[in-house]
């Protein structure tokens, strides 16, 4: 499946079920069918609707739609979205309030690199601005990096987050989410080695596997079934001619968004189902629960072949991060050299893609931190997505981040808003 054939089929095949939604939508709409007393037309003017919008949503990138935010002084302030340090394969991207004082908290989000853009973080950023001064990785869609931009694997990804730490300084606080996790602990790592005065204040770690055999799941199962050389086979292509990466070697987006649909295909068939049948009678909107869920849902990023083969390889199978046998450039990287850095695990109790126990791994690994800098909670009936985005980390879990964070950094606990007044499109 190496070809860019495969590619440029899956995009031809996304792109004609695009074109047949807005079809079906502009020929069913026609004023002279509401002379027809038959519901049909309208049920094929909402399922075009809802197919032109689905499938069009799965090429175009997110806005953060972050656009003001309510300062201690209660006046709203516009957040303006900086880049603060470009690379090829991702930036680190600020979210300046304008006219706020400076903020004594300073947070640094690790975003996912796992099939969807940053900005799945974006109510965890909305539930932190208030408080924080936040900052988040902006990874690049790796179809749209030339070939000629080089590699970007496991070990570049872990040199990037060295890269960003180091420019902002040793009073962040970073907080890694899911799939980065483990990399993150190993960044971490590497600075306590190699620039000690660069660590970060805290290191908090939600939902990563750490140690994917702590408690395996289906997740990890699948990368024991297959071996390298299958996955490889069944997973990777080249990007088309379509776009400026062509010729890169790239787990596709659209790939992976066919897998987690598969994971749940009852549950997603009704979804659309329901949400056509809204749009038939006229209720359904254009920022209503199932829009705004799927438009972020649907919008998928390729991965770099070697980025995701290595994290597959290293992470999962030969679990070097939870062996503590990773090496950067050939250089083993201790997490045991982790002895001034904060540490704090988050786990779901019902997450059935990173289960309890594989991120709390990491605690066990930082053998040179004292057991007074170790933290760690299990979220009562939470699932992935709720630890970092859901109820359960608005009202539990956020407040514990933010004591954390307090705690280990010399700072008094300082007055939090339960619910952040923010303003979002």
């Amino acid at each position: 499946m190496k070809g860019m054939f495969s590619y440029d089929l899956m995009e031809s095949t996304r792109n004609t079920n695009e074109w047949l939604g807005a079809s079906a939508r502009a020929m069913s709409s026609y004023p002279i069918w509401g002379l027809v007393p038959h519901p049909m037309f309208k049920v094929l003017s909402a399922w075009g609707r809802v197919t032109e919008r689905s499938f069009a949503r799965m090429v175009i990138k997110p806005d953060w739609g972050i656009r003001t935010v309510v300062g201690s002084d209660g006046r709203d302030h516009l957040v303006d979205v900086e880049t603060v340090v470009s690379r090829p394969f991702g930036d680190l991207i600020h979210f300046k309030v304008m006219g706020r004082d400076p903020m004594p908290r300073r947070v640094l989000l690790v975003a996912p690199m796992s099939g969807h853009y940053a900005t799945l973080l974006r109510s965890t950023v909305l539930s932190l601005l208030p408080d924080c001064d936040v900052y988040v990785t902006d990874w690049i869609n790796a179809r749209d990096i030339p070939v000629s931009a080089g590699k970007f694997d496991i070990e570049d990804y872990t040199l990037y987050l060295v890269e960003f730490m180091r420019h902002l300084g040793p009073d962040i606080h970073v907080v890694a989410v899911c799939q980065p996790a483990p990399i993150t602990l190993a960044a971490t790592a590497y600075l306590a080695e190699a620039e000690p005065k660069a660590q970060p204040r805290t290191l908090t770690l939600i939902g990563g596997p750490i140690d994917p055999d702590a408690a395996p799941t289906e997740v990890t199962d699948f990368g024991r079934r297959l071996t390298m050389g299958q996955l490889e086979h069944l997973a990777i292509q080249r990007v088309g001619f379509k776009y400026a990466g062509a010729g890169r070697l790239v787990y596709p987006g659209l790939l992976q968004l066919a897998s987690f649909i598969s994971m749940n295909l009852d549950r997603h068939t009704k979804a659309f189902s329901d949400q056509i049948l809204r749009a038939a009678k006229g209720e359904a909107k254009e920022r209503d629960a199932h829009n705004r869920f799927y438009d972020e849902y649907l919008s998928v990023m390729d991965m770099t072949a070697e980025f995701y083969l290595s994290t597959v390889e290293r992470v999962f199978k030969k679990r070097e991060i939870a062996q503590n046998i990773f090496t950067v450039a050939g250089q083993r990287v201790d997490i045991g050299r982790i002895t001034d850095v904060a540490v704090h695990t988050i786990e779901g109790e019902e997450d059935d893609i990173s289960a309890p126990g594989q991120c709390r791994a990491a605690l066990d690994l930082c053998t040179g931190l004292p057991d007074s800098k170790k933290a760690f909670h299990v979220e009562p009936g939470a699932g992935h997505y709720g630890i970092f985005a859901g109820k359960s980390w608005r009202n539990n879990i956020r407040p514990l981040v933010l004591d954390f964070f307090d705690e280990n950094s010399g700072l008094p606990n300082r007055r939090r808003t339960g619910k952040p007044e923010i303003r979002a499109v």
